[in-house]
């Protein structure tokens, strides 16, 4: 990758800066075959306040890693609003797709940059993705430093918060509900989210409302 594009982030910033992680605490780790594990949400003091989180269509936050150290997926606040462009380092992160694969470049400061979307490289059912059925994600990364790190294994993988948990207590409750009209209508979101675009499609319309009615009534 350009050096043009490298990001100086070996210091993590102080905890507020980015969302409450929406990382399940019971499933939280993905696999590099030359890193080791990888810790998803618990970046941060207290723990999780500066992990990986999911706001619509991009993701944001810290990945731990023993071995290498921190890896960013963003701040959560592309420089368009919608979508990190990745033409730079001040702008580049994890973007969440239309259907749900993830596209995208993150940075750790002892690895470099890591894709998650080298479509051509793989089949679709390899490519990294979040599984919202399964509530996890799903598929493969590449580092150019590293090689393949692994979201797709049965027992250890990154399990993501349930779409209908719209406050991200662990919970889904009438909370949830009271919490995302409030925000559909314009008020404060909750910590962990940015705004009312549940679908993630870039805009926050009556589509938002439907679908989270659904999830809200399907439960988890």
């Amino acid at each position: 990758m350009n050096t043009r594009f490298a990001i100086a982030l070996a210091v993590l910033p102080a905890a507020g800066a980015l969302a409450q992680s929406t990382i399940s605490p019971d499933h939280k780790l993905a696999w590099g075959e030359n890193i080791g594990w990888l810790n998803w949400r618990d970046a941060g003091n207290p723990a999780g306040s500066q992990g990986v989180f999911i706001a619509g269509p991009i993701m944001g936050g810290f990945i731990w890693a023993e071995n290498v150290g921190y890896i960013n997926l963003g701040d959560g606040s592309p420089a368009n609003g919608v979508a990190y462009q990745n033409t730079s380092g001040q702008d580049a992160g994890v973007n969440i797709l239309p259907d749900s694969r993830l596209a995208g470049l993150a940075w750790g400061e002892n690895i470099g940059w890591i894709n998650f979307g080298p479509f051509a490289s793989l089949p679709a059912a390899q490519q990294a993705r979040v599984d919202y059925a399964g509530g996890r994600l799903r598929g493969y990364a590449w580092g150019e430093n590293v090689g393949w790190i692994n979201l797709d294994d049965a027992t250890r993988f990154v399990g993501v918060a349930c779409p209908a948990d719209w406050n991200c207590d662990g919970f889904v409750d009438f909370f949830d509900f009271d919490d995302f009209v409030t925000t559909f209508e314009g008020g404060t979101p909750p910590a962990c989210r940015t705004d009312a675009d549940f679908n993630g499609d870039g805009f926050v319309d009556f589509f938002d409302f439907d679908d989270f009615v659904l999830a809200f009534e399907a439960g988890c």
